[in-house]
């Protein structure tokens, strides 16, 4: 059993970045991947990005690669998500989402989820 909770979200400008943060509870964390997702408003869920249980290999939606950095400290049982240079459509609530095995960019394939962050991102 996992549980996760998502830190970091708020209100920005378009151009600024925030530091998403997801600490996980259970002494298993190094043997899940994670992954970062979001949902905007009558929009489905969607990925934007994975990282595999070593933190080696990272994968990322199109729509945010270059701007946005995943990344993981199996010490402080922590995944972190580093989005620059936002922009308005970013604004969604974000989650993160954890699996045992390899990473996955579908949603359904994730087994434990936290509750979401806000990111606003205004024009």
């Amino acid at each position: 059993q996992v549980q996760l909770v998502e830190s970091g979200g708020g209100l920005v400008q378009a151009g600024g970045s925030l530091r998403l943060s997801c600490a996980a509870s259970g002494r298993t964390f190094s043997s899940y991947a994670m992954g970062w997702f979001r949902q905007a408003p009558g929009k489905e869920r969607e990925f934007v990005a994975a990282i595999s249980w070593s933190g080696v290999s990272t994968y990322y939606a199109d729509s945010v690669k270059g701007r946005f950095t995943i990344s993981r400290d199996n010490a402080k049982n922590t995944v972190y998500l580093q989005m620059n240079s936002l922009k308005p459509e970013d604004t969604a609530v974000y989650y993160c989402a954890a699996r045992r095995g390899t990473y996955r960019s579908s949603w359904i394939e994730y087994d434990y989820w936290g509750q979401g962050t806000q990111v606003t991102v205004s024009s």
